[in-house]
């Protein structure tokens, strides 16, 4: 099984790789995530979504990557990006998707949310 690095993205159609990124998204926490941990600069990426961390995450972690790999379980990536310089911080491969955001909160140290609601985003 061949594995492509994280950072390289293909070209698929717009409405699967949006819906993808979406759904990883609302996995998180939507916009109490975004909120709580500043994330921004989303990007869609063939197997899942990309994001950049404001600073104050542990290790100096400023970039997540997470994938939707083919057992349909998640590979996250957690990157410290500077300049043209990337440091690969840690990676968690097989998360599903109730596990999301406590691999994310131990890994950065960010919280996701005060407090989780799934009726209300």
């Amino acid at each position: 099984m061949t594995t492509t690095h994280p950072l390289e993205c293909t070209a698929v159609p717009q409405s699967q790789s949006t819906e993808i990124a979406n759904t990883i998204l609302d996995q998180l926490g939507g916009r109490r995530f975004i909120k709580m941990t500043g994330a921004k600069t989303f990007l869609a990426t063939d197997q899942g979504i990309q994001f950049k961390l404001p600073g104050g995450a542990l290790k100096g972690i400023n970039s997540v990557i997470i994938n939707l790999n083919a057992s349909d379980y998640y590979d996250i990536y957690f990157h410290k990006i500077k300049g043209a310089d990337v440091k690969e911080i840690a990676v968690f491969y097989d998360i599903d998707a109730e596990s999301l955001r406590q691999v994310f909160t131990d890994a950065t140290g960010l919280e996701t949310s005060l407090g989780y609601n799934p009726n209300i985003r």
